[in-house]
């Protein structure tokens, strides 16, 4: 078969450059005395050429090894170029595949920053692979990743760093479950805990102890606010206002102008500034409408509680002057005052607190939200609560009614 295709080449018709070595093996000559092998053949009534390579790295001997093995394909009825490209391409996804550790955390970062609150969130992702992950696994393949290596990463962090550790064997499940919805990888994700590694490793909870914010108690509020407000500074004036709102520091210190509606009396904080990704609505009290009032006779820009670079204040700016005022808490502690304070001087129902808090409620008891009922009965919550923060040496004995609600 193959001697009757070649009989239809004939050599007498040969293209110029084309000389012939028998069997389908030709040396081809460019203008540029370039010289390299080929196999020709016939397919469907179709000339067909295989490159074998340069005659200056091909000797003779191989060209016509590498032309028989062609012919041995054609005799199987396997076309030798489609083979050929067949194998490139399984090549390239063999390559694709060989993506690192390290590219494909930083490809999956790049794919869900956007989602992200803030850029603090980004550089606490690449912090702490950086550390913990990257020296160990980030110049090997994702796919060669297994239990082994990621104990390497954990397990010298697991009881010490136990918080951090915990948060490093989440991002790398998270990397490891992207490349494997892109094809970088296959079978089970070995940084998975439950069913996995929780049989590898001891609990957290069990091995570190959740440590809560440092709280101011509820008792000492009235004393500390009057310290507080001695202070005539953005700082101050914004660590007053967190405390007033009972809001979390981020969502504070991220306060823009146009969140705030002084007519209303209400700070409208948006999804994608909160931590649940939820709109949240909060009543201001006198006191905390007062505070932006005189942070819009000082306003340097877009931020209600500006900073010295043109951005808003820092986290650290807020510690700092807790410092000053010689109180060992964090203003997220103030959180915890608020929600002791609701519980145990208040009448107020449960979910109305959670709700100041911003904590996830029943459903039902949103849609009340929504309509309305709840905000109001937050209102007053917040009023009590800017009330009591007013007053140094409260007395613990009264509780705050709710009377007409």
């Amino acid at each position: 078969m193959a001697s009757e295709k070649l009989k239809a080449l004939d050599v007498r018709r040969l293209p110029p450059g084309l000389h012939p070595d028998g069997s389908g093996l030709y040396l081809q000559v460019t203008n540029g005395n370039g010289r390299s092998w080929v196999y020709r053949y016939s397919l469907h009534n179709k000339e067909h050429r295989l490159g074998l390579g340069s005659a200056k790295a091909i000797s003779l001997k191989r060209a016509r090894e590498l032309a028989s093995e062609a012919r041995r394909l054609r005799a199987e009825r396997i076309d030798p170029l489609q083979q050929r490209r067949e194998i490139r391409d399984a090549q390239l996804i063999e390559q694709a595949k060989s993506i690192t550790f390290k590219q494909c955390a930083e490809s999956y970062i790049a794919a869900h920053e956007a989602g992200w609150r803030n850029a603090k969130h980004r550089q606490q992702w690449q912090s702490s692979l950086s550390t913990y992950a990257f020296p160990v696994i980030g110049g090997l393949t994702v796919e060669s990743i297994d239990t082994g290596l990621v104990l390497k990463c954990l397990e010298p962090i697991w009881r010490e760093k136990t918080e951090t550790a915990s948060r490093v064997r989440g991002r790398i499940e998270l990397i490891l479950d992207y490349a494997k919805a892109r094809n970088y990888r296959n079978g089970e994700n070995p940084a998975r805990w439950r069913g996995h590694l929780d049989n590898l490793l001891p609990r957290p909870e069990k091995v570190s102890k959740v440590e809560h914010h440092a709280a101011l108690n509820y008792r000492q509020i009235g004393e500390f606010m009057a310290d507080l407000r001695r202070r005539d500074s953005t700082s101050a004036r914004c660590l007053e206002f967190l405390i007033l709102t009972a809001a979390r520091t981020g969502e504070v210190i991220g306060a823009t102008w146009n969140e705030v509606d002084l007519a209303a009396r209400i700070w409208t904080i948006p999804a994608n500034r909160m931590k649940g990704n939820r709109e949240h609505r909060i009543p201001l009290s006198d006191r905390a409408v007062e505070i932006v009032r005189l942070m819009q006779q000082r306003r340097e820009n877009d931020f209600i509680f500006a900073g010295m670079r043109g951005g808003g204040l820092s986290n650290m700016t807020l510690l700092a002057m807790l410092r000053v005022l010689g109180r060992n808490v964090t203003s997220h502690g103030f959180r915890s005052t608020f929600r002791d304070w609701a519980a145990e001087q208040t009448n107020f129902p449960r979910e109305v607190a959670e709700l100041a808090l911003a904590h996830a409620i029943e459903s039902k008891v949103e849609a009340a939200y929504r309509r309305g009922d709840l905000f109001e009965k937050h209102r007053r919550l917040m009023d009590a609560w800017s009330a009591f923060c007013s007053k140094p040496g409260q007395s613990t004995g009264n509780v705050t009614s709710l009377r007409g609600a």
